[in-house]
């Protein structure tokens, strides 16, 4: 596997923090006044922070957003989510991170989340990560954005120039539609989409991430 690269997704993946999160982004949104919020985040074009804002904001003011507001909204989320208990790993999330690093296998991290919110999940779970492994939707709008993003940090930081195989992990549809679109392997995560990813072409999918582990050792 030393020449295989895993992308992990964050929310609902390594982190049990989907409904707090979405409520945080509500809030910043409203933070921000925005009056008029779709809530209905599972349908967006984009499942990222970055899109929430500029959707909502030019479909509220009717104009475009300034490059600032997006750190504001970095900030206000962070605040928002001080308010919430700390969140919890998905099983095996944390054994399955030092299993690779101990191993030596490549990995890094493509979150839809802006960075300052992702950090704080990994930290609160006690998750390894390096911030030279981390791409959001700081940069880019759209997941196919950030998770070639997060395949050039991984080339870069394990000074390779491709890798045999690159395998996207993720809990949600827009994962593995994501991986379809960028013709990567996918491993489906959890319980909840599991039915709808194995409807739409997923082959692999895992209850949790210790079921996952046990099929690479």
């Amino acid at each position: 596997m030393r020449n295989t690269l895993f992308i992990f997704d964050i929310d609902g993946t390594l982190t049990d923090s989907v409904p707090m999160y979405l409520e945080s982004v509500t809030r910043s949104l409203a933070a921000l006044g925005i009056a008029n919020i779709d809530t209905d985040y599972n349908n967006y074009k984009h499942h990222t922070d970055s899109y929430a804002l500029r959707y909502n904001y030019e479909r509220n003011f009717n104009q475009g957003f300034h490059a600032g507001l997006l750190d504001d909204f970095e900030n206000d989320l962070v605040y928002q989510m001080s308010r919430f208990d700390p969140v919890q790993e998905i099983e095996g999330a944390k054994s399955l991170i030092q299993f690779f690093r101990e191993q030596e296998v490549p990995f890094c991290f493509a979150t839809g989340a802006l960075p300052k919110p992702a950090m704080i999940k990994l930290d609160q779970c006690d998750i390894w990560y390096d911030q030279n492994l981390l791409s959001t939707s700081k940069t880019h709008e759209s997941r196919e954005g950030f998770v070639n993003d997060a395949i050039g940090k991984a080339k870069s930081y394990y000074g390779k120039k491709n890798f045999d195989q690159i395998v996207s992990i993720g809990d949600g549809l827009w994962d593995l539609k994501t991986a379809q679109n960028l013709s990567l392997d996918f491993v489906g995560v959890g319980d909840k989409n599991k039915q709808k990813l194995i409807a739409e072409g997923a082959k692999k999918c895992f209850t949790d991430l210790n079921e996952f582990k046990k099929t690479l050792v």
